[in-house]
């Protein structure tokens, strides 16, 4: 009896330390430490009425708008989401990124084709949610129909590269 009566208190001894342990756990885990990234991020929404639009890179044809909803397109192995807009009929010729490039379509219509030569009759043509991935160093070229509007996301740094320099609004005067 005595032998029953020590088991039964070491159970609920140890009972009660797990317990114990177990909520120390649960509330460790509810309020991990912040490291410092993390206590630098920021939540982000963006209305699509407040995208804050302005004349796209130099290094697009001229024509385009963009507008930038989270990160610095323009900073190494950081992430980023921009939108750009373009009018209908605007081409960007074959080129490639140091990065992957990750497109979805708003609204519009987008065309991809993949090569080192302009061929409309090899793209393919996004409709509004379509998605496309051209990873780094692919030569692609794009062109719209209609307005259109696109999103894109990846990491940093968004740099266009021509596959042919004379292409390159930036070397034209």
């Amino acid at each position: 009896m005595q032998r029953a009566r020590t088991t039964l208190i070491v159970l609920a001894a140890a009972a009660a330390i797990a317990g114990g342990t177990a909520r120390a756990l649960t509330a460790q885990e509810a309020k991990p430490a912040a490291k410092p990234a993390e206590a630098a991020a920021k939540h982000v929404m963006v209305a699509a009425s407040d995208v804050k639009w302005g004349p796209a890179p130099p290094s697009l044809p001229p024509g385009a708008q963009m507008g930038v909803l989270d990160g610095d397109p323009s900073v190494a192995g950081k992430p980023f989401v921009i939108r750009a807009k373009f009018p209908d009929g605007y081409r960007v010729a074959p080129h490639w990124h140091p990065t992957d490039e990750n497109v979805v379509v708003l609204s519009g219509s987008f065309s991809v084709g993949t090569g080192d030569t302009f061929n409309e009759g090899t793209m393919m043509a996004l409709a509004p949610g379509g998605y496309a991935k051209m990873p780094k160093r692919v030569h692609h070229y794009a062109m719209s129909k209609g307005e259109t509007v696109i999103q894109v996301h990846g990491t940093g740094p968004f740099v266009v590269t021509y596959v042919n320099p004379k292409d390159d609004p930036r070397n034209k005067k």
